[in-house]
């Protein structure tokens, strides 16, 4: 073989031989690319997180704090409810029916017809009192039972005596309190409790307690001929409980007799089952406006962190849109980055779920423990809920969270997976990815039936066509945020060329060059402006509609008080409750009183119109027939009945609405135990009773139903006799001390802090609001910021300085924020209007006038301008700290 030859090289055998007494494994080959893909998927995402937690914390926790307020808000309701139902559902025992009236008493006179019919086996007679109690406390509820039949159908109400001695519960001085009313009122067996009798005291024995009464709830009972005795309602009752016969059908009973009671005793009774529809509808019907109010607007913060995550995910795939590139050209399929993009946006969605959960039952427990289960608003009094966790509604609003982070992130990983690889490998290229953001058409359309959305009428007496309104409002407002910034800066770049070139031609000036690289950055980066904007643009303008509402109600609250306290003092009894009010000889001494000259009275009783719906209140005061106007706030004009045989009635706006009552008609009022018809005269404002109220003229009342006693009285003073002396005058009278004189600014402040406290839920959801657009508003600048460090670099190399930069950021937030804080003030303004001209009328049943908070207002925009200038500055120092050549050596 010659010298320059070489030997055949062998092939060498690419199947590697195991040691000797070894098993040769090997993995399968999909599993190591499932594998791989994990890896590289774990790989990306925690790189994201760590590169820009700020920005990824943000989103999570505005979906976590919407998740939370509204899970908190779903537990605290549903315990309340609960509670409530199960409190009313213990009084009526195990009675198959009820015969309650529409009036609060009735006579006693039907109770022999009801006990007497062949399909009952019990019939158990009951009285519910308010009893009103000295200084001003809460009533106390008082219940007057026959033991010997409660016994059949409500065994828990009857009272144990502490004596022993059976024979107490006869006792007409005994009184057995639940565990609840004892630790309330202080008074153990043996103890001596006084009860308001009009404008005097009558005092009750605590003979023993009620061991199985409801853990929270309020009660007292006693002998139902002691209580009518007592209390002065004699012969009268509250409702008859019926225990039936084995085999009798109670579906077919209730209908024959409500037939029955109807034809002899017309608009008098309504007859029911404890659990049935009607009972189940009046209870719910008390809350539900405020309940799905108060969830919609807990959704807020949720709704807000949808777009968070918009912005989160947009910024975080257009600055590595070159590394998905790179990826896409080493193998990874399109369905995979889709993949990848979506997953990173159900982390945040799932870790801001979780941390909402969790922060939601927190927040129930510790409201429930502190402030109880009506959340300020007083539907659940005389209750002490315990919060239960639900699963179902758990996964519910787990969903809602992740649903609302895929949603989020749905178009960003859109266009991450559609983006052709040699495109989106080319530096600058995210413009024209962002493109498709400005098309005009999806968002016009979105405002377009916003607004034709908002005419329509209520479902179920909820606005649901209102709220979708409102999501449709912000969709399209937000989606039209990249052509109104191109459109603006466009405007605002040509503007100031124009004008610093003539500067220059003319004076010889320099051209700024920090207004003149901002606005031209602006004017071509349309998109990229737009994803800034939605963070700020979606908090503020919901901040700006909840404070435009809530200081339009409150205000519109302040100035109707105003205009129904035209008296110069108000004296009521001081004890709440139907056991306190003020005789005819006593107001004629109130009208003689020192100081007095001129006197109107007010008397408050409530009446059922419909077995489904709360009982209305019927106000029954002295009204000048020719101007009722200074009795009422009117709504609309008067109706003039022509030959004046009927009495006149004015409903209140939320009345018309439930009953589609309007002025003209006939309304029959249950009265003196008949439908007595009115005369609708007219619709006034009412903004305490939510439920509904009517006014009548107290002459037309007294001589309808003998009942001359008031509850109220509104006293006018004569010349020269101040409020002080009148109030001394008052209290001197033989009944003064059991009075309450109060000046109007009184009445006005106290209804201010109670509707304060009301709304308090609302005022924390506003706060949120702008503290999640503060926290949105630094990280989006703060991404976008540090995502641009090679375009600070390029222009540090041709001869910008490092100040320059910073003052185009400055002035670039400043001028972004200024753009997004004008837009949402316009979008909040036109949210704020279907809340207060479409929400709330369908809600509660009550308008109001539009006000608007300038200096909140005013104050939340400053701090959003001054954040985004900060956050700005603070991350262009950061991005300029590794230098120029660092910079951009990756376009080399």
């Amino acid at each position: 073989m010659g010298r320059g030859r070489r030997a055949p090289r062998q092939p060498r055998n690419r199947r590697c031989r195991a040691p000797e007494g070894t098993a040769r494994r090997r993995a399968p080959r999909g599993r190591v690319q499932v594998t791989s893909r994990r890896t590289l998927s774990r790989w990306l995402l925690l790189g994201e997180w760590r590169a820009h937690p700020v920005r990824a914390l943000t989103a999570v926790m505005a979906i976590a704090v919407g998740v939370a307020l509204g899970f908190a808000i779903h537990l605290i309701n549903a315990a309340a409810f609960n509670e409530f139902s199960a409190a009313v559902q213990s009084l009526s025992g195990q009675a198959d029916v009820q015969v309650a009236g529409a009036e609060p008493l009735f006579d006693e006179d039907v109770y022999p017809r009801l006990a007497l019919r062949p399909e009952v086996a019990v019939a158990s007679p009951v009285l519910e009192i308010n009893a009103s109690l000295p200084g001003g406390r809460e009533p106390l509820k008082v219940i007057g039972l026959d033991v010997f039949r409660a016994g059949y159908i409500t065994p828990d109400l009857i009272g144990a005596p502490a004596s022993g001695v059976a024979g107490d519960t006869l006792a007409g001085d005994a009184l057995f309190l639940s565990p609840a009313a004892q630790q309330w009122l202080n008074a153990k067996a043996g103890a001596s409790l006084a009860f308001m009798a009009g404008t005097g005291t009558m005092t009750l024995r605590v003979a023993g307690s009620l061991q199985r009464a409801r853990v929270g709830q309020r009660l007292a009972v006693m002998d139902i001929g002691a209580a009518q005795w007592r209390f002065g309602r004699l012969g009268k009752l509250s409702r008859v409980d019926l225990k039936l016969r084995d085999g009798v059908d109670r579906d077919a009973f209730q209908a024959a007799l409500a037939r029955e009671l109807e034809r002899d005793y017309p608009g008098r009774f309504r007859i029911g089952q404890p659990n049935d529809a009607d009972q189940e509808s009046r209870t719910s019907n008390m809350s539900r406006a405020y309940r799905v109010n108060l969830s919609v607007l807990a959704l807020v913060a949720l709704f807000t962190g949808a777009f968070l995550v918009f912005s989160t995910q947009a910024l975080s795939v257009m600055r590595r849109r070159s590394q998905f590139a790179l990826l896409r050209v080493l193998g990874l399929e399109r369905r995979q980055l889709l993949r990848q993009v979506m997953v990173e946006g159900a982390s945040l969605g799932v870790a801001g779920s979780l941390l909402g959960i969790a922060g939601g039952y927190a927040i129930a427990a510790a409201a429930l423990r502190f402030f109880g289960g009506d959340l300020g608003a007083g539907y659940f009094a005389g209750v002490q809920p315990e919060v239960q966790f639900t699963p179902v509604a758990a996964i519910v609003y787990f969903s809602l969270g992740l649903g609302v982070a895929l949603l989020g992130c749905a178009a960003p990983a859109w266009e991450a997976a559609r983006a052709a690889p040699a495109v989106a490998l080319k530096s600058g290229a995210d413009e024209v990815a962002l493109a498709r953001l400005s098309r005009p058409w999806p968002a016009i359309a979105c405002l377009a039936l916003a607004g034709a959305l908002s005419q329509l009428p209520p479902v179920t007496e909820l606005p649901i066509f209102g709220y979708l309104s409102i999501a449709l409002l912000l969709i399209g407002g937000i989606a039209l945020m990249p052509r109104i910034a191109a459109t603006t800066f466009r405007f605002a770049h040509r503007r100031w060329s124009a004008a610093t070139a003539h500067r220059a031609a003319t004076a010889g000036h320099a051209i700024p060059a920090v207004p003149t690289l901002t606005l031209a950055r602006l004017s071509n980066a349309s998109g990229q402006a737009g994803i800034a904007l939605g963070g700020v643009l979606s908090s503020f303008s919901l901040m700006v509609a909840m404070a435009i509402m809530v200081a339009s109600f409150r205000v519109s609250v302040d100035n109707w008080i105003l205009q129904v306290l035209p008296a110069d003092l108000y004296a009521r009894i001081a004890s709440a409750g139907a056991t306190a009010g003020l005789t005819p000889r006593e107001q004629a001494v109130l009208r003689q009183a020192p100081g007095i000259a001129r006197a109107e009275f007010l008397r408050l009783r409530s009446v059922s119109l419909a077995p489904d719906r709360p009982n209305v209140a019927l106000l029954a005061r002295d009204i000048d027939p020719a101007h009722p106007e200074k009795s009422m706030v009117p709504v609309g004009g008067q109706a003039v009945q022509a030959n004046g045989s009927l009495p006149r009635a004015w409903v209140s706006e939320a009345m018309a609405d439930l009953y589609d009552i309007r002025p003209g008609q006939t309304l029959r009022l249950p009265l003196a135990g008949g439908a007595v018809p009115f005369f609708v005269a007219g619709v006034w404002r009412d903004y305490a009773r939510v439920a509904g109220a009517v006014m009548i003229e107290r002459a037309d009342y007294v001589r309808l139903t003998g009942d001359a006693d008031v509850s109220d009285a509104a006293l006018w003073l004569a010349k020269d006799t101040s409020p002080a002396d009148a109030q001394a005058a008052l209290k001197r009278l033989p009944f003064g001390a059991t009075l309450a004189v109060e000046a109007p600014s009184a009445i006005r402040a106290l209804s201010l802090r109670i509707f304060d406290r009301s709304f308090a839920v609302t005022y924390l959801l506003e706060a949120i609001a702008i503290v999640i657009g503060l926290f949105g508003v630094a990280a989006t600048f703060s991404a976008q910021t540090l995502a641009r460090a090679r375009e600070f670099g390029m222009l540090r190399h041709i001869g910008v300085t490092r100040g320059q930069i910073l003052g185009i950021l400055a002035f670039e937030g400043g001028a972004l924020t200024l753009l997004g804080i004008a837009t949402g003030f316009v979008l909040g303004w036109t949210i704020s209007l279907i809340l207060v001209h479409v929400v709330n009328p369908q809600s509660f049943h009550w308008t109001m006038q539009m006000h608007y908070p300038w200096p909140l207002l005013g104050a939340v925009a400053g701090a959003l301008l001054v954040a985004s200038i900060l956050t700005a500055l603070v991350s262009g120092r950061q991005a300029l700290s590794g230098g120029p050549i660092r910079a951009v050596r990756e376009d080399w």
